[in-house]
């Protein structure tokens, strides 16, 4: 069975650091690009960060430039999100996703994402 499971979501105040767990099974994460998605309340889902699967790369959103880190430990299956000085605005419920249709260009593009987790809440206080 394909499936990945969040986990590190939790309540933080403003200026801490969460690190968000993907892990996957039924499929090998490193074939795959894996994005990290969030949707607040009332708002758009957002593509937060990537890793490609042509070569690894990793993008970013501008809103989360140098406080987020994406990476991946191919022996464990697991996507990781470090996110520092974290913001009230951070505030969502994160989802990672896989796609086998995407090359270096991993950013967004939602529907091109075949699996999902369920998602894990950050909540970050002022």
């Amino acid at each position: 069975e394909v499936q990945l499971v969040e986990s590190g979501g939790g309540l933080v105040q403003a200026g801490g650091s969460l690190r968000l767990s993907c892990a996957a099974s039924g499929f090998t994460l490193d074939d795959y690009a894996i994005q990290w998605f969030r949707q607040a309340p009332g708002k758009e889902r957002e593509g937060v960060s990537c890793i490609s699967r042509s070569d690894g790369s990793t993008h970013y959103a501008e809103s989360v430039k140098g406080r987020f880190t994406i990476s991946r430990d191919n022996a464990k299956n697991t996507v990781y999100l470090q996110m520092n000085t974290l913001k009230p605005e951070d505030t969502a419920v994160y989802y990672c996703a896989a796609s086998n249709a995407l090359g270096y260009y991993c950013l967004g593009y939602g529907n091109h994402y075949n699996y999902w987790g369920q998602g894990t809440q950050v909540t970050v206080s002022s």
